[in-house]
């Protein structure tokens, strides 16, 4: 059985101790935590910086047995220091986390994979993968080329693939195949409609607030699942808009595990 995780932002407006909470009681087995602000709009909670939440977040995770699988994300750009991320990757080291996510914002290919792989030597130092994500929206924005730039990285970095990033960009299930186990720590699972082609406004929209259960939407999952290792692990990475929370967030929680359960089955 596939283990499922749920990534901060499906729920990130819920403070690391809440979200593990709230994520035991739905029945998942592992949260992401974003330790670092990501967007003007949404949060970050950094940990690194604050004891007492730090204290909090271990409480909750000794007292429901939930796991902490990720901690997100650093963007790597032209000014990148790796020095002043290192904090960040001691305390995902210290909440147990087995992968750190980056982001790719350097249009220059080769300065992003050596700074990506100086990053994966210093997480792996402390336990933890780096992992890279694409986005369409950016210069890193589909499958192959992400593939390229981690292999550039060295041989203990990861690569991260949402299935609205596969969908919406112009990755193919072969490439996706033939990516080595070791290469793959787990996947972002969410359904989202289906309406090519996508303004980068649309693209951001959806990523960020819009997305869907899976099975609730166009995006053809199953052959996705199919391409990746048996029982990798999933993050389930589905914001939706604040009145899809209405019933609180354990309620929304169970709802997106039974969705993805029953796409499973």
């Amino acid at each position: 059985m596939r283990r499922l995780s749920v990534a901060h932002l499906t729920a990130i407006n819920l403070p690391p101790p809440a979200l593990i909470e709230a994520a035991a009681e739905a029945g998942v087995d592992a949260v992401g935590l974003r330790l670092l602000r990501v967007t003007p709009e949404s949060p970050g909670y950094p940990l690194m910086e604050d004891a007492p939440l730090l204290r909090a977040t271990k409480a909750a995770l000794r007292e429901t047995g939930i796991a902490v699988n990720v901690i997100d994300f650093i963007k790597l750009t032209p000014e990148t220091s790796i020095p002043a991320l290192l904090p960040m990757l001691d305390a995902g080291a210290e909440l147990g986390a087995s992968s750190v996510i980056t982001a790719p914002y350097d249009e220059d290919h080769s300065r992003l994979s050596d700074t990506l792989g100086t990053l994966s030597e210093a997480a792996r130092a402390r336990g933890l993968t780096a992992v890279l994500e694409f986005f369409p929206w950016t210069t890193v924005p589909d499958l192959a080329t992400c593939t390229r730039i981690v292999e550039a990285a060295g041989p203990h970095t990861g690569l991260l693939v949402d299935s609205l990033h596969f969908d919406r960009s112009n990755s193919r299930l072969s490439d996706l195949e033939s990516i080595p186990p070791e290469r793959l720590p787990f996947a972002h699972l969410c359904d989202a409609p289906v309406s090519p082609p996508y303004s980068v406004e649309a693209l951001l929209h959806t990523a960020r607030e819009a997305r869907l259960p899976p099975g609730e939407g166009q995006i053809p999952l199953k052959p996705f699942l199919a391409a990746l290792p048996e029982n990798l692990p999933l993050g389930l990475e589905i914001p939706m808009p604040a009145a899809a929370m209405a019933d609180g967030p354990v309620a929304f929680l169970k709802r997106l595990h039974s969705a993805t359960r029953a796409l499973l089955a």
